[in-house]
């Protein structure tokens, strides 16, 4: 069995405790415990703003810059994920289209290698 990463995007302005109404908080637990009892749940975390985001860069002189906010510039960030045991691309793509109506809003499905 393969694992996949069903991540969720955002507007970069997304706050869940604005956004996120008791329907769609509901509807996120109620996936949370369908994939638990289907076996195929291994991680799931929800992301604080990118706004709250610091990166990290090496430098050719062996020093790490830090900085303030995500480390990439998009309108759109990852505001959390599952990390799902899968048979297959089409079982990952099923539980990435239940993630998508359940937080309303995008999803992206990846294989790990």
């Amino acid at each position: 069995m393969t694992q996949y990463l069903i991540a969720i995007h955002h507007l970069g302005d997304y706050d869940p405790f604005v956004a996120e109404d008791k329907a769609m908080s509901r509807d996120i637990d109620a996936l949370n415990d369908e994939m638990k009892a289907a076996g195929v749940r291994i991680f799931v975390g929800g992301l604080r703003p990118a706004s709250s985001a610091r990166s990290l860069r090496a430098q050719p002189d062996g020093e790490v810059l830090s900085t303030d906010g995500p480390y990439l510039e998009t309108k759109e960030h990852m505001g959390g994920f599952w990390v799902l045991e899968a048979a297959d691309l089409d079982e990952a793509l099923a539980w990435g289209r239940k993630a998508a109506v359940a937080c309303r809003a995008p999803v992206e499905v990846r294989p790990f290698h």
